[in-house]
């Protein structure tokens, strides 16, 4: 009798036996590790945070957040992708997740087959800012000081990759603006340069870069994308001097390919509650975000067309990193 009452103890751990189905254990069971292929301090990272301290309550168990910076965000997707499919490693998509398949020839994965796409969580503008030396105030006086001084303006970047960078691409195609483009491991290094004015100008993403606006240590000259943004109302927009440049970012979780439908849904259901929180919409409004709500599906059709549009600026402007 002791033997047998082990053997179910031990069953009955993992699975329950109902009518000859197997159920299996619910989901999650431990921590979970949300990826952020980036270094701290910018929006990937920011956004990170926010999302697992909101999912940690909804589900009930700890979801940390883990920086795998370099390779411009692909060493932390590649171990994303070379994870379990079991829920328990996650992947905080961004931009540089659609630009590079086709910024780099040589990856070892592809992320739209590689990946599941588990919820969308925000969008965000990209905001052009300089150091508080450089002498323009506007989108028109930075062209033309850009043209008159071509060596001068380098172009800091979060890295190779990001919507950060190719932002700037897109800026140059359509200005004629030369810049020498400078990466950085992340939007938090880069905004510190760009502070001390080593480099000059940097296409970042909103929620990195609204702090430093506000107290004055870089200058806002314009939003990319095609309206203002509610929470710098007298910036302008890139096209309101450049008719037709329009670039933003996005974010949402992603998980390795093989990870179960009903882990997914999980996922995805706990993501659109939290975005339907009042206070954080508030923070993600304060951040200059608009939440993404939506079905897994949802997410994966904004990756694939954001794949689409940014090879297009890829192979116009020539940018490779390999």
């Amino acid at each position: 009798m002791l033997k047998f009452s082990r053997f179910w103890l031990v069953l009955l751990s993992s699975l329950v036996v109902i009518s000859g189905v197997a159920i299996a254990a619910p989901y999650p069971e431990k921590p979970i590790k949300l990826i952020v292929a980036w270094s701290p301090g910018g929006t990937t990272d920011i956004l990170a945070r926010i999302i697992a301290q909101g999912l940690s309550e909804k589900l009930g168990q700890t979801v940390l957040v883990e920086n795998k910076p370099g390779g411009g965000n692909n060493i932390g997707t590649e171990y994303v992708v070379r994870s379990a499919p079991d829920g328990y490693t996650l992947n905080m998509t961004n931009p540089a997740n659609a630009i590079n398949a086709s910024l780099y020839k040589t990856l070892s994965f592809n992320f739209i087959n590689d990946t599941v796409p588990v919820a969308g969580v925000v969008r965000t503008p990209n905001v052009m800012v300089v150091t508080a030396a450089l002498p323009v105030k506007n989108v028109e006086e930075f062209i033309a000081y850009c043209k008159a001084n071509p060596t001068k303006v380098n172009m800091a970047s979060s890295g190779s990759g990001s919507s950060i960078h190719l932002s700037g691409e897109l800026f140059k195609i359509m200005t004629g603006c030369k810049m020498a483009h400078i990466p950085y491991k992340g939007a938090g290094p880069a905004l510190n340069d760009l502070i001390a004015g080593q480099v000059q100008v940097m296409f970042d993403n909103l929620p990195s870069s609204s702090g430093f606006i506000k107290d004055g240590r870089i200058r806002a000259l314009a939003v990319t994308t095609s309206m203002r943004e509610t929470s710098l109302p007298n910036v302008p927009t890139v096209a309101e001097t450049v008719p037709g440049y329009e670039a933003s970012a996005w974010f949402g979780v992603s998980a390795p390919k093989g990870t179960p439908r009903e882990i997914v849904e999980k996922l995805n259901v706990a993501v659109n509650q939290l975005l339907a929180d009042p206070k954080i919409q508030k923070r993600l409004s304060e951040l200059g975000g608009t939440p993404i709500p939506g079905t897994p599906e949802d997410f994966g059709k904004l990756i694939s067309s954001d794949t689409q549009k940014w090879e297009r600026v890829v192979k116009t402007s020539g940018a490779t990193v390999d």
